[in-house]
């Protein structure tokens, strides 16, 4: 029961806001120290004919690039290609060489371990194994 009221209390709040806000259209304050000049406020706003087709034929997205244009677009495309696979490889050279130092760091440990068990264990009675030299 009581979450019942205390949402229609909040609808009812919201709604009132609501209400409320719609019927304040601005709370821009006017500026007093300039007088209402319509024509200057264009002017601040609107630029010439000629200059606005000239910035849109320019600017436009549908415009024509020149062949300079794209084929400095394209170079620049295939340096950054060429310079991330660089680097690619780069990383990819100094990660395999990390791996083969670390298993031949591996593999000089486990026979240096084989070497110590094989001299703890010989009993001089039988000749040495010499194939792992």
């Amino acid at each position: 029961m009581s979450w019942t009221r205390v949402f229609i209390l909040s609808f009812i709040t919201i709604l009132l806001i609501l209400t409320f806000s719609s019927l304040v259209e601005s709370a821009a304050v006017q500026d007093i120290s300039k007088p209402d000049d319509p024509k200057g406020a264009a002017q601040q706003v609107f630029i010439p004919e000629s200059d606005a087709s000239n910035f849109f034929r320019r600017r436009s997205r549908r415009s024509v690039r020149y062949y300079a244009e794209r084929q400095a677009e394209q170079r620049l495309r295939i340096s950054a290609s060429e310079r991330r696979r660089e680097y690619n490889e780069e990383q990819r050279n100094k990660y395999e060489n990390y791996v083969e130092e670390d298993r031949d760091e591996q593999t000089e440990r486990s026979r240096e371990t084989n070497e110590q068990l094989r001299e703890f264990h010989y009993d001089g009675l039988y000749p040495r194994y010499h194939w792992f030299h």
